[in-house]
This record gives C-alpha cells, sequence and structure tokens, in this order.
C-alpha cells in the first residue's frame, strides 16, 4: 500500500505541534514509533523527560526539607516515602496526557492520519512504516523529521539487556525503591535522578569519567556542584566502568578502574545515564538523502530546512542542544515555514539557557568563562554569594553564587551562571537582557529591584562588574 501526503511529520513531540487549524485542508500524516510502554504518544518530555522528572525532582525537594528545617531552628521529620503513591502521582496524570493526545490524532475528524510504527527513508520523501498491520510506503511533499534522541548505553562487558539496568526511560517506573543505585554518569539526566533517588531514601553512588560533575557548566559552578555532591553521594571521580554482572541472589557487580587501579561497586540498580543521541539513525536518514553531522545530528541550515528540499529537521534529531524549549521554537518555526514558504523565518539560537534541576539547582546562559577566555575576546566578570543578601540569609542559602561575564567597553552581558535555589527562575532576567541588548550597567541602575527579594542576587552580581563606561 502506498500513500501521497502533502506533510508527513515523523515524531509525536514538538513536532506534534506544528499541525493546527491552518492545516485543515492540507492532507497530513503523523508517524509514531512503537506501540509498548515506552513508546508513549507525546514524545521524550512528556513521557520520560522534562515533564515526569521535574515531578519527580519536587517530590525530592520537600522530602529534604526536615534536612533544611534544622538550620532554621524548625523540627521536621520524614517518616517515609509511599513510591508506588509518588510514581503513580506522577504517571497518572501523564498517562492519561499521552493517551488522549494518541486519540486525538488517530480520530481522524482533523483530517489527519496516524500511522503507528518506524519510518525509515527508502528515498527522497519517501518512506517505508513497519505498522502491526504490514508495511505502508508513505510519500509527501513535504517531510518534517522531528524523531528526537534516546539514551546511549556505553560498549561495556555485561552491559546488555540480559543484566536488567535501567535508563531514564525506565527507572521512574521501578516498582519499588531499592536501597542502592548506581548512577553512570555526570551531565544533566545523571544529578537530577542522583537528587530524586537519594532524597526518597536512597544510597546513591555516581560514577564518573571526568574530575567534575556537569563539566559542560562554567568551571567555578561545575567545581561548587561537585563538592557539595561529594557531601550526598558516594562520588567516584575518574573512573571507567569496565564490566557489569549479575550475582545469583541479584546483586550487581560493577568493575571499575580509577587512579587507584581496580575496585568494584555493588548496587541494587544501575542507571546509565552517560548522554543521549540522534534518532537519525532509526529513520535512516541517510537513506533519505539528508546530510549529517559527524556525530548523527541531522544538518539543517538556520531555517531548519535539510540537504533535501522539502524536508525540515528540529528538535534532538538535529539539534545540538537537547533541550525541549529549544524544539518548541524550532517547531513554530517549521511552522511557519510549512505555511509561509515566500517568508521564511530563521530560528535564533543566539542565547540558549539551561536548567539543572538537582541539589543545589544550576541554571546557565551564554559562555562561560573558559569559553570566553578559549574565544580571546575581552571579558570581565563577578560573582555574587547568596549568603551576601537578605533573602538569602532567610533561606540559609550560604553555598551558591551567581556569576556574571560581560564585555568590559560595552557592558554587553556575554554570560551567566548561577547555582543555588530557584536558579532556573533567577536566569530569565538575564536571558531576557541578553535577548533585547540591555546592557549590564542599565539592567542593574536602570529599574528597581524588589528588596528583600531573592533577584538582588542578579543586581549585586551586575553591580560588581568592573565594567569602563565613562
Amino acid at each position: 500500500m502506498e500513500q501521497h501526503f502533502d506533510l508527513v511529520i515523523i515524531g509525536s513531540g514538538s513536532g506534534n505541534s506544528i499541525v493546527d487549524e491552518r492545516f485543515a485542508d492540507w492532507k497530513v500524516a503523523f508517524v509514531e514509533k512503537g506501540i509498548g510502554p515506552l513508546d508513549s504518544y507525546g514524545g521524550t518530555c512528556l513521557n520520560v523527560g522534562c515533564i515526569p522528572t521535574k515531578m519527580f525532582v519536587h517530590t525530592a525537594d520537600t522530602a529534604r526539607a526536615p534536612e533544611h528545617g534544622a538550620a532554621l531552628g524548625v523540627d521536621l521529620a520524614l517518616r517515609g516515602v509511599d513510591w508506588p503513591a509518588v510514581r503513580e502521582r506522577v504517571f497518572g496524570r501523564i498517562d492519561p496526557i499521552a493517551q488522549g493526545g494518541e486519540r486525538y490524532r488517530a480520530s481522524g475528524h482533523d483530517k489527519v492520519t496516524l500511522y503507528r510504527g518506524t519510518a525509515r527513508f527508502i528515498g527522497e520523501r519517501r518512506l517505508i512504516v513497519a505498522t502491526v498491520e504490514g508495511p505502508v510506503t508513505l510519500t509527501a511533499d513535504r517531510v518534517v523529521v522531528a524523531t528526537g534522541s534516546r539514551p546511549v548505553v556505553p560498549d561495556v562487558p555485561g552491559l546488555d539487556e540480559s543484566l536488567g539496568f535501567h535508563t531514564s526511560d525506565s527507572v521512574m517506573r521501578l516498582e519499588a525503591l531499592p536501597r542502592r543505585m548506581t548512577v553512570l554518569g555526570s551531565g544533566f539526566v545523571a544529578t537530577e535522578l542522583a537528587h530524586v533517588f537519594s532524597s526518597l531514601g536512597v544510597e546513591i553512588t555516581l560514577i564518573a569519567r571526568g574530575d567534575l560533575l556537569l563539566r559542560h557548566e562554567d568551571a567555578d559552578v561545575a567545581r561548587r556542584f561537585t563538592e557539595l555532591a561529594q557531601d550526598q553521594w558516594d562520588v567516584r571521580l575518574n573512573r571507567k566502568l569496565v564490566r557489569a554482572d549479575r550475582s545469583p541472589d541479584g546483586t550487581l557487580r560493577l568493575d571499575l578502574e580509577g587512579p587507584r587501579g581496580a575496585e568494584s561497586v555493588d548496587t541494587d540498580e544501575l542507571l546509565v545515564a552517560v548522554g543521549r543521541r540522534p534518532n537519525s539513525d532509526l529513520v535512516d536518514a541517510a537513506a533519505g538523502g539528508l546530510d549529517l553531522h559527524p556525530d548523527g545530528r541531522i544538518a539543517v541550515d538556520a531555517r531548519q530546512a535539510t540537504s533535501v528540499p522539502g524536508v525540515w529537521a528540529l528538535g534532538d534529531v538535529s539539534s545540538p542542544w537537547q533541550l525541549k524549549h529549544v524544539a518548541n521554537r524550532e517547531a513554530r518555526v517549521v511552522q511557519h515555514n510549512l505555511l509561509h514558504p515566500d517568508a521564511l523565518r530563521a530560528t535564533d539560537h543566539r542565547h540558549v539557557p539551561h536548567a539543572v534541576f538537582s541539589s543545589p539547582k544550576i541554571a546557565a546562559v551564554g559562555l562561560t568563562e573558559q569559553e570566553a577566555h578559549a574565544s580571546g575576546r575581552p571579558y570581565v566578570t563577578a560573582t555574587h554569594e547568596y549568603s551576601g543578601i537578605a533573602y538569602g540569609w532567610a533561606m540559609e542559602a550560604a553555598p551558591g553564587f551567581a556569576k556574571v561575564l560581560a564585555d568590559p567597553a560595552t557592558g554587553e552581558i556575554l554570560g551567566a551562571h548561577i547555582i543555588g535555589p530557584e536558579a532556573p527562575t533567577l536566569i530569565q532576567p538575564l536571558v531576557q537582557a541578553m535577548a533585547f541588548g540591555v546592557d549590564a550597567r542599565a539592567m542593574a541602575t536602570g529599574q528597581y529591584w524588589v528588596h528583600p527579594a531573592m533577584p538582588e542576587l542578579i543586581e549585586n552580581a551586575l553591580l560588581a562588574l568592573p565594567l569602563d563606561l565613562t
């Protein structure tokens, strides 16, 4: 069977938002892979990424209230964690949303045809979809590839499906909390989920190949975070996993190589969180004539167009930023460009912020100091501790700080980095200033800052910049 469409969209994450009432006269097909529980409609963010993890993070933050209360003179106690209730609160809300989204697209009332199965290119704008009813060939005038990414599993002896390990796709649906969990990785996913499970009472061992956690952050932030993480978890830096095995009693044995030679870790559950890879190989993008980056991402121009006319790509499958807000922005650009081919828009990637919802929280935008130094661009920097503002005193938030970088001649804000309470919220005015060209001095002195409130952290860091604006 072969069907022709005006538009085929592969992937139901950010790609799902493209088609609205303006496409009512288009013949559209959506393709979403798989029929298993880990292939729910709606993409990574909704089902196994941003939304469920942050719901778990809020629970973890609440579970840590007794620890923070002690510093304030408040006697609190955590009597226990009802893990099934925690898990069901999250997925009892998320699963119906995914199911409802699929039912809406499958209903056909918006003139959209939904295919469930893995789509694979077999030529330019020509696909074969492996559905449960059999293969279906689709051709289209336009194709949008929005297939996202998936967790990387390193090639380590014993680390295969028979071992019984987890990735972020599965670990949040554990039947019961283990006593011990080992996390392999040192990035966003690893540190966020380490925070979640440790706050709920699980003993965490974190294995990192380098000498810092979150090593792509500004070096000052990464060092501070690593120091604080070592107070919470058993952090093994400069370690390499060389073998994994499971003993007859169910214990996982992980053999490591490190600065002191061979060592091992015994654990009950293993979470592998060493990175993600784009799903361009699953759709056989090369067979569709699409150019690829060396890391497997589909190459796109500023307008999200690929090397094949009529084919667009967005999100993790093409973007170096594996962030939902980037995928959503790119989806809006693709939507416009599909509807207005004579007035194409470009995606503005100049000031992409990110956040890490671990403990403590981190947020950043723009250049790190090491990037600014490597580029040779003149810059000045200033740091202000949470302990230096009144609300920081109220929160006993001594370990945190905000750091800003600016051009010494113009005051242009080049980068900002925050580690501490509410960092993902505090970063937003700095993103806004960078996006709209507000310089550091104007931002600091040209408006009122509520006292005593946490944004004074940003005000004081800006005021501390040694700027030459005479």
